[in-house]
């Protein structure tokens, strides 16, 4: 959802706390760079079910226009699609997609999100053996199963990642995908260490909060 209260002149004056951006997926590419650019801050990227277009070259797909290459940034902004990063002091993980409800794009059964994951696996470790601690933020476009998620194929949660937030123990899962149509709904919610967040329209965490 493109934000009016993100997507306005005000901007830089309703966000200037801000010290990293996250996008959970589906938002227009030209609507992330409006963001980037006008606060200036890191920014990660999951791509969701919908407005990828420039889906295959992040992902190193193969196609007429892209030659295979993989490209790590828009305008500033680092795709973190089954990648590892380390950024104000915050280790964050990203895993995009959703349940497999049709034949589109970018998107798993509960078993190929499970192979997704272990392409990150290796940062994980590395970073509790230099760090002590696999990440703090785990950043997704679908719900963990039964939370926050809906009845529908295309809007279900991923079991897998209930046992990724066992196992991990990240401070947060960040999501997309599930619209909050009353913004009184709830939208976070708390899961063993993790807590849950619908970053639908946007949504603001305080990472010193304990």
């Amino acid at each position: 959802m493109i934000d009016p209260l993100v997507y306005t002149n005000s901007i830089r004056e309703r966000f200037a706390d801000i010290d990293l951006i996250l996008s959970a997926g589906d938002l227009p590419m030209d609507y992330l760079d409006f963001i980037i650019s006008s606060l200036n801050k890191p920014a990660f990227f999951v791509f969701g079910n919908h407005n990828l277009n420039d889906y295959k070259k992040y992902r190193g797909i193969p196609d007429a226009n892209t030659f295979n290459h993989y490209n790590d940034s828009y305008s500033g902004a680092i795709h973190i699609g089954t990648r590892v990063k380390y950024e104000n002091g915050l280790i964050i993980a990203g895993l995009g997609g959703c349940m497999k409800y049709n034949k589109g794009e970018n998107q798993y059964s509960e078993f190929q999100m499970k192979l997704e994951t272990l392409k990150i696996l290796p940062a994980l470790f590395l970073n509790r053996i230099l760090r002590g601690r696999w990440l703090d933020i785990l950043l997704t476009h679908a719900s963990p199963k039964g939370i926050h998620d809906r009845e529908d194929k295309c809007h279900w949660g991923f079991g897998h990642f209930l046992w990724f937030m066992k196992a991990f123990k990240p401070k947060y899962l960040v999501h997309g995908h599930i619209h909050l149509y009353d913004l009184s709904e709830v939208r976070t919610t708390r899961y063993l260490d993790t807590l849950v967040v619908n970053a639908y329209s946007h949504y603001i965490i305080n990472t010193d909060e304990k």
